[in-house]
């Protein structure tokens, strides 16, 4: 708030994760969870934005150093991660899903199928999906971390892991460019307890802006200008958040 109140811009950090975040031209912060701020923001009173791109593992320390206000994305609301931020209230429930080769050859569509197999899956480093991965059994050396989701449909595709894992909506994403060459699990067939809640991360010293933005946020969330925004990056209905809070989700996940 000290910050902004004197005319500075808002920074906005995230990494191109499509659809949740990803830069258009001059880095125009486009995606679910971009667009979604941008426009709380707007209804705040606040349209200096600047938009800062770097990649997923630097969001949150970015946010701790001060290159950033607020970080976006698909950054699911995690007991880990509020150790070191603090979140908004959730904005979008994000089911967790797996990709395979064609034909699904292994017949896996859960973390269990693939620890019960000693098969070998794929990852982002950092995301939620090794925490869960671990928590149905699977072993650390059996599990791939790279940088993002076309490096975990290059690793499947070349049959250097059975399985990649992360949130439907990307998979979804890559999946299109990809074509024949991959297929997507159903992502019911997860337990429910992996799916994502998905919030915006602000520093630890900025509860008192979190505490506005949750305010605007609650008058938005849900509302058909905000379902009409974001339906062109496949937000829909099932995706609204329910009744977790964060403090929940900061609990229990």
């Amino acid at each position: 708030m000290d910050r902004i109140s004197t005319g500075k811009s808002i920074r906005i950090g995230f990494a191109s994760e499509p659809p949740y975040g990803f830069p258009g031209e001059n880095n125009e912060p486009l995606g679910i969870v971009n667009t979604y701020v941008v426009e709380v923001l707007r209804r705040m009173g606040y349209k200096n934005i600047e938009p800062v791109v770097t990649d997923w593992g630097g969001l949150i320390p970015g946010l701790q150093a001060g290159r950033f206000d607020v970080i976006t994305g698909g950054l699911a609301i995690l007991q880990a991660r509020c150790a070191n931020i603090t979140f908004s209230e959730p904005m979008m429930k994000s089911p967790v899903a797996l990709l395979v080769k064609p034909g699904n050859p292994e017949k896996i569509s859960s973390f269990e199928d693939i620890a019960g197999k000693g098969l070998t899956m794929v990852t982002g480093a950092g995301y939620s999906m090794i925490g869960y991965a671990k928590k149905e059994g699977v072993p650390e050396t059996n599990i791939m971390q790279v940088p993002g989701p076309t490096e975990i449909v290059a690793a499947v595709v070349a049959e250097r892991a059975s399985a990649g894992v992360a949130d439907y909506l990307s998979l979804r994403e890559i999946a299109k460019k990809v074509g024949d060459k991959i297929e997507i699990t159903d992502p019911d067939a997860m337990p429910e307890w992996t799916a994502n809640y998905v919030g915006v991360g602000f520093n630890n010293d900025d509860k008192d802006f979190v505490a506005k933005f949750n305010a605007a946020q609650k008058l938005y969330l849900g509302t058909p200008a905000m379902m009409d925004a974001l339906a062109t990056y496949g937000y829909d209905e099932k995706m609204l958040p329910g009744d977790k809070s964060s403090e929940w989700l900061c609990s229990n996940r």
